[in-house]
């Protein structure tokens, strides 16, 4: 069952280096304004973009597996019907790396058997939440 528990989500905001699946080159778009947000408040944020070299001065990865270094939360804005191949790449990178233990789908996301089979593999998942609404909620 994906996370709701303000003290659960919180605590997934302990996190250091978030990977954002869809992280946008394009300022004013969520998928970069939440992003940037989160570098200011201290993450280290990995963009995962196939058509950017860079966002938000940090080199961008075509696709989950081929970010360096581990990972400690994957944050995704991508369409709901794109949850199941993500958090499939999501599934994969933890069982390989152990890395990418948690995965947060932004608001408006979300897929229920995705997330159950995520979870079944021992990723921890939260839907349809905005980490910087939440951020600013539980740490402002």
């Amino acid at each position: 069952m994906p996370l709701t528990d303000d003290e659960e989500l919180d605590r997934l905001l302990d996190a250091e280096t978030i990977a954002v699946i869809g992280c946008s080159t394009t300022p004013g778009k969520a998928a970069h304004e939440v992003p940037a947000y989160l570098q200011r408040n201290g993450y280290r944020v990995i963009p995962v973009n196939p058509f950017a070299d860079e966002v938000l001065g940090e080199t961008s990865y075509d696709e989950l597996a081929d970010v360096e270094g581990d990972v400690d939360l994957v944050d995704v804005f991508r369409p709901s019907e794109e949850v199941p191949e993500v958090l499939k790449e999501v599934r994969e990178r933890h069982a390989e790396r152990g890395d990418a233990g948690a995965a947060w789908l932004q608001l408006g996301i979300s897929h229920d058997e995705a997330a159950a089979a995520a979870e079944a593999d021992g990723i921890e998942v939260v839907q349809d939440r905005c980490i910087k609404v939440e951020h600013g909620r539980l740490r402002g």
